[in-house]
């Protein structure tokens, strides 16, 4: 539209006229861009990130070396906790058998004692047998004695009833 008074012109980009500057002008601002980045920015990014890398392969190191450590604890704390677990059963059966010798031994006493009461009272009884036997011997004799009298009116001799008495015993 000649007519309309307006002129017409392209899109600046897209005008062929500007193209040539606009390649030069991105072309500088890219290589300015570019040094700017490699010089100063980057660097900086890098060193940040060895700085991070070492300092988690730090980090790493020293959780390895801790829980290595803690491995290390809790093996010695089994180890005496193991100890203590052996001296416990060892004490216990150590009180055990002293228990059990105490007892044997308060066992074998009080059998000892009641063997000499039992030998004692066993004295006792033949001694007390014996004087029954004696007085056993003495009725008898008079008992045949009585009997002898009664029946035949006769007193007895003393000598023909210890004779009948000892052929009785034996």
């Amino acid at each position: 539209m000649p007519g309309s008074g307006h002129g017409e012109t392209a899109f600046p980009p897209f005008d062929p006229v500007n193209f040539t500057p606009m390649l030069i002008w991105l072309s500088l601002s890219f290589g300015l861009l570019y040094l700017l980045m490699s010089k100063i920015a980057l660097p900086r990014v890098e060193s940040i990130l060895h700085t991070r890398a070492n300092k988690i392969t730090n980090d790493i190191a020293e959780a390895n070396a801790f829980r290595a450590r803690s491995e290390e604890a809790a093996a010695a704390h089994d180890r005496a906790i193991a100890g203590a677990k052996a001296k416990a059963l060892a004490l216990a059966q150590e009180t055990q058998a002293r228990l059990n010798a105490e007892t044997e031994a308060n066992r074998l006493a009080l059998e000892a004692e009641l063997n000499a009461r039992l030998a004692a009272s066993e004295t006792q009884i033949l001694a007390m047998k014996a004087k029954a036997m004696g007085n056993v011997e003495a009725i008898a004799s008079k008992a045949a004695a009585a009997i002898v009298l009664r029946i035949t009116g006769k007193p007895a001799g003393q000598e023909a009833i210890a004779t009948a008495i000892a052929t009785i015993k034996a």
